[in-house]
């Protein structure tokens, strides 16, 4: 792995480890200020065209009020993550993780709240450090169709497409 896929790597572990422990604290330490996070209402719903916002861009008291109520009214079952892949940007300033997650929550009335699905976590550089800017909600990829677009088209290619 290269020093920035390490870097990509330890705030994907980071972010793990804030769910797991329950600190907002830890959690607030991966988004850039200006993260905004766009949410589909269901794992199946691919076209971006269905997605809402689950809160506005961020702000570090109200997002860490909104994590904290989660953490006092649920108690965590399981959060299992797999980082699928990392990719960065040639000049070292982008990135983006994509992770399999497996996140069970249960309120006191044994109602279960179940994250489970394939994220693509988005980061730039900022200074010295890596802050999420953008993530996906949780789609379940099993039944989605195969993209049109190549999967990693050459510069040529991808300067085609973009023209």
């Amino acid at each position: 792995m290269t020093i920035h896929e390490l870097e990509i790597k330890e705030i994907v572990d980071r972010e793990t480890r804030a769910w797991d422990t329950q600190s907002t604290r830890l959690l607030m330490t991966i988004f850039h200020p200006d993260m905004v996070w766009p949410w589909p209402p269901t794992d199946q719903a691919h076209d971006p065209m269905d997605w809402v916002f689950w809160a506005g861009r961020f702000d570090h008291e109200r997002w860490s009020q909104n994590w904290q109520e989660l953490f006092d009214t649920h108690t965590l079952i399981h959060n299992r993550r797999v980082i699928r892949k990392i990719a960065i940007t040639p000049e070292g300033d982008g990135a983006f993780a994509v992770v399999d997650v497996d996140t069970l929550w249960r309120d006191a009335r044994g109602k279960d709240f179940h994250w489970l699905g394939r994220a693509c976590k988005v980061y730039s550089k900022v200074g010295d450090e890596w802050k999420m800017t953008m993530h996906t909600g949780l789609l379940d990829y099993a039944k989605a169709t195969t993209s049109i677009i190549p999967e990693r088209p050459a510069k040529k290619q991808l300067h085609a497409v973009l023209r």
